[in-house]
């Protein structure tokens, strides 16, 4: 499986799309391998999950993403998570123990067109 984890720093994300990139791994057997930076190839409505899953990446792990985002990122068949946060390690130690659940939550970013609620 590999996923993919909106990265600013080194921490998780708080909007996927207006991160520095994705950190993606490969997960076999409950164990990392194939660990890179991919960059962020810019912020255009519907394409980072075209992207994604041109990288292979069969799961989307970030702090905050909009309705619709996370619409097309499952019409692509990649799963979401959305409420991560912290240190990147520490999230992909979470999701390999079945310990990191999706909010659910919807960016409020993408609720109010034109006003923008997080900090960078």
């Amino acid at each position: 499986m590999i996923v993919a984890i909106a990265k600013e720093g080194n921490e998780v994300a708080k909007h996927f799309g207006h991160c520095q990139g994705f950190e993606v791994l490969r997960l076999e057997n409950g164990l990392v391998g194939d660990f890179h930076f991919v960059e962020n190839p810019g912020h255009r409505p519907g394409y980072l999950p075209i992207f994604l899953k041109e990288q292979g990446v069969e799961v989307i792990i970030s702090g905050g993403m909009g309705a619709s985002a996370q619409e097309m990122f499952r019409r692509s068949g990649i799963d979401v998570v959305v409420g991560a946060e912290g240190e990147i390690l520490e999230v992909i130690n979470k999701y390999v123990q079945g310990e990191l659940e999706s909010s659910e939550e919807i960016c409020e970013e993408h609720m109010h067109a034109g006003e923008h609620h997080h900090d960078k």
